[in-house]
């Protein structure tokens, strides 16, 4: 198995292990397990479990960085697009494996013992909110929608993850829709 492929399958399993039971929950031989990669290879690659949570965690964040940029580029304009930042939030919250947001998660599991974790986190909710204020200025509204809307999709990804239920981001996206109309009048 070539490195490429250790690499991938060792993030891979890590990835679903920290997700489904946390990071401090998981051991490195679960992860050497479920990959498939000896451990003495496993250790070569990423030297503590720390560093393969922050491995995991700026992968996640540049696939769902993609997936939205993706989603938001398929709306007609940058209103619906800001909107439309609630249906990818429905339909991620509405899959049955979601147990909240990996990134909240790590922050809530990891933020008083690892620095390069919660500088993931942290790079992961700025670039969400930077993506947030580029959308709401080709809307034509004020940067301070942008921090509101930040607000509202964290605390759609939480609390999505407790009632177990999709429902918050239409609940959020109300209220962001309701901002937005508020913003355009006073414009």
């Amino acid at each position: 198995m070539d490195d490429e492929t250790a690499r991938t399958l060792v993030l891979d399993t890590a990835d679903r292990l920290f997700y489904e039971h946390g990071i401090r929950a998981v051991g490195m031989d679960q992860v050497r397990d479920g990959s498939g990669v000896s451990l003495k290879r496993l250790y070569r690659m990423f030297p503590a479990k720390e560093q393969l949570a922050e491995a995991v965690l700026r992968r996640r964040d540049r696939s769902f960085r993609r997936a939205l940029a993706e989603h938001a580029a398929a709306q007609p304009d940058p209103r619906a697009a800001l909107l439309g930042v609630f249906d990818f939030l429905f339909a991620w919250f509405a899959e049955p494996d979601y147990r909240g947001c990996p990134f909240i998660n790590a922050f809530g599991e990891m933020s008083a013992v690892s620095e390069p974790v919660t500088a993931a986190v942290t790079d992961q909710k700025r670039a969400l909110d930077a993506f947030l204020a580029d959308l709401a200025a080709r809307a034509g509204a004020p940067r301070a929608l942008a921090e509101q809307l930040f607000v509202l999709a964290n605390g759609a990804m939480v609390a999505a993850a407790v009632l177990h239920s999709p429902e918050p981001a239409r609940q959020a996206q109300h209220a962001a829709r309701v901002l937005l109309d508020s913003a355009s009048c006073a414009s």
